[in-house]
């Protein structure tokens, strides 16, 4: 059997009863790093688990999971994922492959940043698309993205922005070479991504929205630690929110007396 449990997002304890049953007595258990981390460390969860734990990192996720889908025919496996398991296609895809090798599979779901950004107090089904910011560089700067907060905002809905994330991401000048060398791991904070936005928004002056306009920034949801600011754009590339992960949600343009009593508390 192949399992697939969410650990949710604080820390080690956050795993369901049911979960942790299947982590017990699996044959082997691998931690995905790289879709997401959790605010403790591998050696929290394995002190927790009292077993050990195979990091799953890009390479081994989409690359090599075939061989632990096959031997999950004969051996019980299990994909720990921070967060809800289902949260990123990776996951899907793994489960479609599973399928395809005639593995049975079961998933455990667990809380996400999906439904947990409702700690803020907007409401979840005043929310429209997700979108993902991706780090710039001096020669890539994508801001296909920005059109959906544009859509959302239109239709007076909240964007969820998910952050990027650089965990053993390999070098541009080591693609190309035999032996790969990684970039330092880092991970996209609401400073960065206010930041980016505020670039985009200039570039496009007609889209309704300005520097003005209000943000959310959240960091370590679920966890003791969490921050939540609220804050126009402009202001909000100064907002230090402390260590990883972080999140940013572009409220929509009106809200709900409710949201807005709630919000206040953030200013």
């Amino acid at each position: 059997m192949f399992y697939l449990i969410g650990l949710g997002l604080g820390d080690a304890k956050d795993i369901t009863v049911r979960g942790l049953e299947i982590v017990k007595k699996c044959d082997k258990v691998l931690l995905e790093a790289y879709t997401s981390v959790l605010t403790v460390g591998k050696e929290v969860l394995e002190d927790f688990y009292n077993r050990p734990l195979i990091i799953a990192d890009r390479e081994l996720c989409e690359g090599n999971i075939d061989d632990f889908l096959k031997e999950a025919k004969d051996k019980d496996v299990a994909l720990l994922v921070v967060g809800d398991p289902l949260g990123a296609t990776t996951h899907s895809d793994m489960l479609l492959r599973a399928r395809q090798y005639g593995v049975e599979f079961q998933v455990v779901h667990n809380a996400s940043i999906i439904n947990a950004v409702s700690c803020c107090g907007l409401q979840l089904y005043n929310f429209g698309e997700t979108v993902s910011i991706p780090y710039w560089t001096e020669t890539w700067q994508p801001d296909s993205w920005f059109q959906k907060i544009i859509e959302n905002f239109s239709r007076n809905l909240h964007t969820l922005c998910l952050l990027d994330i650089k965990v053993k991401e390999p070098t541009e000048e080591s693609l190309t070479k035999k032996v790969r060398q990684y970039m330092d791991p880092k991970f996209m904070s609401v400073k960065e991504a206010a930041s980016q936005l505020v670039k985009v928004i200039e570039r496009n002056p007609d889209s309704g929205m300005t520097q003005e306009s209000l943000a959310v920034g959240l960091s370590r949801v679920g966890s003791p630690e969490q921050k939540i600011a609220v804050r126009s754009l402009q202001v909000m590339q100064d907002c230090d929110l402390g260590p990883p992960l972080h999140s940013l949600v572009i409220p929509a343009p009106t809200l709900h007396p409710l949201e807005l009593e709630y919000l206040a508390q953030f200013r």
